[in-house]
């Protein structure tokens, strides 16, 4: 296996160490002892000073960076761009459908979920590849996938300039990508250029084996710093273990004015009328412009345009009593055919503030809508029935162990503030299969190289 170690580069991120290490700023301020006199004057002894506080140790994380830059003017056919967004669009909502089979409130991100997979679909192949292709709906190759996401990306990040934000910070739309890998595991080098050029992802060393909770405080607090802290743990404990040898991030942050603000002094409480046929008491807001509008056959959508004009959030609302209906057949032609419909029309609009966050664990999802092979470990040569990432290492011996995903938003009356995350953890095949001695055994002493039996005894009770 080739491993390409190119530039690296070492960052210190703060980080709690499991073992002997209190929380500070990350280094210690020194201490002078007093300077004694000549004649020093007889006083009572003073009481012992105690030792200095323990500060935190920074946990160096190595960036494994390819030699290779990422593309930023990636040569696409015309059609690849829109192929990849209908793609894309059609996941989100054969994820929707999955997702929404829980009652209450839903948020996620289904770009952030689908960059995530598709740097981790770099290394798939054989069955494990075709599973993922069908249920992401990638429909192009992996090289001109995997440039279409890079365009797709580069076209979001030149969104907003100049425009507001609901601080004053003004627009901002974030996403980044990084992998995190164990230090002494070795990668192929065509897919730390694959997702270097395509994806600006460095490949950070981390030490699983030796430093696990280290390791998954190190990748949560960068989530958490990308996300300007609204997203928190995205990785429970339990989920990174000594096998972890990879995690594929991605996270989003996005934080827009409307281009028409409601007024504070306008909002007053109201009813919002629930599923169940009962009621809650909201903070309504009120406002009157020109949004987009759409109707059809039990629903109505309006569309607000945030500050700039590049993006918008649409709102689909169902007649009464049609929410189940429609919900149930939406999906990615549905969506398109009623943007394209929207009409500017002079409003006056009354919605509700709301803020709330999600969180989910998408591995039996995702098996369920169609790759289950990848989440199946395999303790020896590739086949159909386990998970083939060979286009990462040259072998079989990793599969993906879990998918996390967390989303927050936020609606008032300036705009919209909303973040998410998504990690790919992938684990090895443990080589030694777990043995537990808690019955009687029968053990023996002998010479390794002629055969010859020095000693032999029973153990019924270790105890005795």
């Amino acid at each position: 296996m080739n491993l390409n170690r190119g530039l690296v580069t070492t960052i210190g991120i703060a980080a709690l160490m499991v073992i002997g290490v209190a929380c500070g700023d990350g280094g210690s301020t020194p201490t002078t002892a007093p300077t004694g006199t000549a004649n020093p004057t007889p006083t009572a002894p003073s009481p012992p000073t105690p030792p200095p506080a323990v500060q935190p140790d920074l946990v160096f994380v190595q960036e494994l960076r390819s030699e290779k830059q990422r593309v930023t003017s990636p040569d696409l056919a015309p059609s690849d761009m829109p192929d990849l967004v209908a793609g894309n669009s059609a996941f989100a909502f054969d994820l929707y459908r999955a997702l929404s089979a829980e009652d209450g409130n839903l948020f996620y991100s289904p770009y952030s979920i689908s960059l995530a997979l598709a740097m981790t679909y770099a290394g798939a192949r054989g069955e494990t590849e075709g599973q993922m292709a069908n249920t992401l709906h990638f429909i192009l190759s992996q090289d001109r996938l995997h440039s279409a996401f890079n365009g797709l990306d580069l076209e979001l990040a030149g969104r907003g300039e100049g425009a507001k934000g609901t601080d004053e910070e003004g627009f901002r739309l974030n996403i980044v990508n990084a992998l995190w890998g164990q230090e002494d595991f070795e990668f192929l080098s065509e897919f730390l250029d694959l997702v270097a050029e395509n994806y600006g992802a460095g490949l950070k060393l981390l030490d699983f084996v030796n430093a696990t909770e280290d390791s998954r405080i190190v990748i949560n607090d960068w989530v958490s710093e990308q996300t300007e802290g609204k997203i928190e743990d995205l990785i429970p404990e339990g989920v990174i273990d000594v096998l972890t040898r990879l995690v594929l991030t991605n996270a989003i942050f996005f934080n827009a004015a409307w281009l028409y603000p409601f007024s504070v002094i306008e909002t007053t409480d109201g009813a919002f009328h629930l599923l169940d046929g009962g009621e809650v008491t909201v903070p309504m807001m009120r406002r009157t412009a020109r949004f987009g509008l759409a109707k059809g056959d039990g629903y109505q959508a309006l569309e607000l345009p945030y500050d700039g004009g590049e993006l918008s959030m649409v709102i689909l609302l169902p007649d009464t009593g049609q929410f189940e209906g429609f919900e149930g057949s939406m999906d990615a032609d549905l969506v398109r055919t009623i943007t394209e419909g929207l009409v500017p029309t002079r409003l006056d609009l009354t919605m509700p503030k709301f803020e709330f966050a999600s969180a989910f664990g998408l591995r039996d999802t995702l098996g369920a809508m169609g790759m289950p092979v990848a989440f199946i470990s395999s303790s020896g040569p590739c086949t159909s029935e386990t998970a083939d990432f060979s286009g990462m290492t040259g072998s079989c011996e990793l599969f993906v162990k879990e998918v996390v995903h967390k989303a927050f938003v936020s609606v008032d009356e300036a705009g919209t503030e909303a973040a998410a995350a998504t990690a790919v953890v992938i684990t090895a095949e443990s080589l030694a299969p777990s043995v537990t001695i808690d019955r009687p055994f029968v053990f023996l002493i002998r010479d390794i190289e002629t055969g010859a039996i020095l000693f032999v005894g029973r153990v019924a009770d270790p105890s005795a």
